[in-house]
């Protein structure tokens, strides 16, 4: 199943839940990106399209286990003037694997205004080496995306480099896309201190903030994004990383701050 399809089946299941397929794994667990995607999806149907999503808090509380039914709660904390302040959350057999708490806002007259930094310069998509799905490898998640590596160097290779990154897109055509999609882009990238090592360890995120820039500038589905993060600090088996996304042509996304666990 796609990604667009996979929101779909949870829009349409009459308990809320859905089946998190095995191509969709991350090791023993289902892919990160795709359960903040799940949940996120159904706070934003609780919202109206007046309170476009500012930002995301989500935390892994555990794995969620592909072949098993996810059931997503969400609800609203407090509705306010401007802004609505929601909570989601994905369980399995009842116990809770990842929750997000969002704020939805509408906008408002301000005097600021503050353009974004430019984009980094990168080399185009075609002249970078391809991050490749390799089975039994690499993740089952990473079939579903097309990557190229713009900054830093390869998991596992030993680089020196504190930034880590480059292009991203589906590989299979998702229709319109949304802020959901843009979820299960960004945590594609694997956590940027896992070049630093020598040889495979495994890694997975704890923590995950990212904010998005609102109007959300127009996507293309098939059109590449450009991710770029940066370790602000690691040690004692977690890291740091701060990050932002910008569309072809330098217009800001989305910015993404993780905290993530390495065991090596």
């Amino acid at each position: 199943m796609t990604f667009a399809q996979l929101l779909a089946a949870l829009e349409s299941s009459p308990d809320n839940s859905v089946v998190i397929p095995s191509d969709w794994a991350q090791g023993r667990a289902g892919y990160g990106g795709l359960v903040a995607a799940l949940i996120y999806d159904a706070m934003r149907r609780m919202t109206g399209a007046d309170r476009p999503v500012r930002s995301l808090a989500i935390t892994f509380v555990g794995p969620a286990q592909p072949g098993e039914p996810l059931q997503i709660e969400s609800q609203v904390l407090r509705q306010g003037k401007a802004v609505s302040q929601m909570l989601g959350m994905a369980k399995q057999q009842g116990e809770v694997v990842c929750i997000i708490q969002g704020s939805f806002g509408a906008g408002r007259a301000s005097q600021v205004n503050i353009a974004a930094l430019p984009a980094p310069a990168v080399k185009a998509p075609d002249d970078c080496p391809v991050m490749p799905y390799i089975k039994g490898i690499t993740p089952e998640f990473i079939q579903h995306f097309d990557m190229r590596l713009g900054f830093g160097g390869f998991p596992f290779t030993n680089s020196q480099a504190r930034e880590h990154g480059g292009w991203m897109r589906f590989k299979s055509d998702e229709g319109e896309i949304h802020e959901a999609h843009l979820l299960g882009l960004v945590d594609v990238w694997p956590p940027a201190v896992l070049p630093l090592l020598k040889e495979r360890a495994p890694a997975s995120s704890l923590t995950w903030t990212i904010e998005f820039v609102q109007p959300q500038p127009a996507l293309d589905n098939t059109e590449w994004l450009l991710y770029k993060a940066d370790i602000e600090h690691a040690r004692d088996g977690y890291g740091h990383t701060a990050a932002m996304i910008w569309r072809a042509d330098g217009a800001l996304v989305a910015i993404s701050r993780q905290t993530v666990t390495v065991f090596g």
